[in-house]
């Protein structure tokens, strides 16, 4: 059984939390991409489907070259999306609704027109000048070392003003800044502050497993296990990613969180899943939620996702709250991975096992990765490094809200094409009962009315014949779930008496179950409520 956590007030635990990429959630301004007074305008869409906070994908003046995650200015609005103001007037909104808004902070780099790379690149003896990581060229004229950028080739870019090489985790016109000067730091605390007083919930920080690197600059040996796999992974990055100092960042980011009252912070982390307690932290506290894709990484079997449910359990501290994500602005559509059918089975694994549910916009739909034209190619990924099948756009393409040809998200062409198909889409789903949205609808109504589902405790059952099955209680009360991984029917097998309360079908009404076997349709998942006598 899991442990609760030391924070058992915290909001978090409860909620129910939805990222939104917003230039790809709705248009309100007819330029064809989304932007603050559109998501101002579905907030009742968020209300009615029972979101408990958002996350936006950065919203933070940039030239956008990798959605927003290349900021030129950390305190203000980018035009494309609205101003400072239209983001008080949402936040306003929000809250008045009851809904929670967490921001992308990205500390790792900036944009390369940023005021503080500006004058840093202008001179090695600049008030900024240790801002960023800067090298001396290798003796023979070339980059100082053999660190690799994701985006392809050397993570190194010369500049001829400083007669220095800057890194670039990312694309050449992301620098890295420097964690280990303290001005930096203190910069990045103030514009935390900035948000935090104007009444953000919360961050999650991006690449938050990579904000310092090796200060010898030592080179990173080859990975062993490299082919096929693109250029940016033909080394094992164990002097760029993932260093023991990079948790000293995370606690000082943490400890401005904590001077405020019930903000969250939450962290794109790195590594297996044995690394997941190191992030959250011992005796010096780190991320509340590092997020988890455990269900998108595990093969899609009973047998694979009940391994892999336990051995995240297993490795979190015993103080720690769980976290489950299906989706992302960086990952493929999991939909695409697993069928239509067994979509509905993860709505249901996602919204009954014990920790916070993350879900991306769309996948309450279904939503499948869009087919994307080569010359409608936005990713920086696949334009510098293309041919591996990782394209982000087709996860990041506009929200179809009905079946027209912009889908509802726009009166002008997208930014990124829609899938041709317009099945999949919110306005077709609120009219059909038995809709995937009315099942992920309904489950967070049912997550809600029960204790158990929220803050109970994970029992492991057995998982046999693709029926993946465990319960939740809370000492009081207990729920079984049985989930049929399989295409065919099954029965399950379980002990006690119950009432059924829910299944993935949505045709099945609340009744009791007089013997402890169920019959499973194929793709069908059930929610049981255990009678105590």
């Amino acid at each position: 059984m899991t442990g609760r956590s030391h924070e058992a007030d915290a909001w978090w635990e409860s909620a129910i939390i939805y990222e939104i990429a917003l230039v790809s959630f709705q248009d309100a301004d007819g330029d064809g991409k989304g932007d603050l007074a559109g998501l101002m305008s579905r907030i009742d869409y968020l209300k009615w489907l029972g979101v408990d906070a958002i996350w936006l994908t950065p919203i933070y003046k940039s030239p956008f070259r990798d959605l927003g995650y290349d900021i030129s200015d950390y305190c203000s609005i980018d035009p494309a999306f609205g101003s400072l103001d239209d983001f008080d007037r949402l936040l306003d909104a929000l809250h008045a609704e009851g809904i929670r808004l967490i921001l992308d902070l990205v500390p790792n780099h900036t944009a390369d027109d940023h005021a503080w790379f500006v004058e840093s690149s202008s001179s090695p003896n600049s008030a900024k000048a240790d801002w960023y990581i800067w090298a001396d060229a290798a003796e023979t004229g070339g980059p100082p070392n053999n660190w690799l950028s994701r985006f392809g080739g050397s993570g190194w870019e010369w500049c001829e003003a400083r007669r220095q090489y800057y890194y670039h985790s990312f694309l050449v016109e992301q620098p890295d800044l420097n964690w280990r000067n303290p001005q930096l730091r203190a910069a990045i605390a103030d514009v935390m502050r900035f948000w935090l007083d104007r009444g953000v919930d919360g961050f999650r920080v991006d690449a938050s497993a990579v904000l310092i690197k090796d200060a010898l600059l030592r080179d990173n040996p080859p990975n062993p296990q490299a082919e096929g796999k693109p250029p940016p992974q033909r080394q094992t990055p164990v002097f760029t990613d993932d260093r023991p100092e990079t948790m000293t960042c995370i606690e000082f980011i943490r400890e401005v969180v904590d001077d405020y009252p019930e903000r969250l912070l939450c962290g794109e982390v790195q590594g297996k899943t044995d690394r997941i307690g190191h992030f959250y932290g011992n005796d010096r506290p780190r991320l509340h939620l590092p997020l988890n894709f455990a269900l998108l990484d595990a093969h899609w079997d009973a047998l694979s996702l009940q391994a892999a449910i336990d051995a995240y359990y297993n490795a979190l501290p015993d103080d720690a709250w769980p976290v489950w994500l299906i989706g992302g602005h960086d990952k493929q559509r999991i939909a695409s991975k697993i069928g239509e059918a067994q979509m509905r089975v993860l709505a249901m694994l996602l919204m009954t096992l014990h920790g916070t549910p993350f879900l991306y916009m769309g996948d309450e739909i279904g939503r499948k990765r869009v087919p994307i034209p080569p010359d409608r190619v936005c990713d920086p990924f696949e334009k510098l490094v293309p041919g591996y099948g990782l394209c982000r756009d087709p996860e990041r393409a506009p929200m179809r809200w009905d079946s027209s040809a912009n889908g509802g998200f726009s009166t002008d062409d997208p930014w990124l094409p829609l899938e041709r198909d317009g099945a999949l889409n919110v306005a077709a789903q609120c009219r059909d009962e038995h809709s995937i949205l009315a099942l992920f609808r309904a489950l967070m109504a049912l997550r809600r009315e029960h204790a158990c589902l929220r803050q109970g405790g994970y029992e492991p059952l057995r998982s046999q014949n693709e029926v993946l099955a465990y319960g939740r209680t809370d000492g009081r009360n207990g729920i079984l779930v049985a989930l049929n991984i399989a295409a065919e029917p099954r029965k399950w097998h379980w002990q006690g008496h119950g009432r059924l309360l829910m299944s993935t079908h949505l045709d099945r009404p609340p009744a009791p179950q007089p013997d402890a076997t169920t019959l499973l349709r194929g793709n069908e998942g059930v929610i049981i409520a255990i009678e105590t006598r």
